[in-house]
């Protein structure tokens, strides 16, 4: 029974660090939205195209976070080493 308590404790551990995924993409999004909106008052004229590219590459960022929430998720309900 000690190896099992040992592997659901190494499996909370992984959790929370694949929870540190979701830093990087909130950084990301609010450097990407800070730009984005330079950008724009620079060339009001070019909004559309700027708004168009920012929200691709924030949806871009968005998965790394979703692949960690995943990972997390798998480890604490779905554990595959139990």
């Amino acid at each position: 029974m000690e190896g099992l308590d040992f592997i659901k404790a190494c499996s909370a551990i992984g959790a929370g660090i694949a929870m540190i995924a979701g830093v990087g993409p909130g950084i990301g999004q609010g450097y990407a939205a800070g730009k984005g909106a330079e950008a724009v008052g620079r060339q009001p004229e070019a909004q559309s195209d700027i708004v168009r590219t920012m929200l691709l590459g924030a949806a871009v960022a968005e998965t790394t976070g979703i692949y960690g929430l995943i990972v997390a998720l798998i480890l604490l309900f779905a554990n595959p080493f139990i």
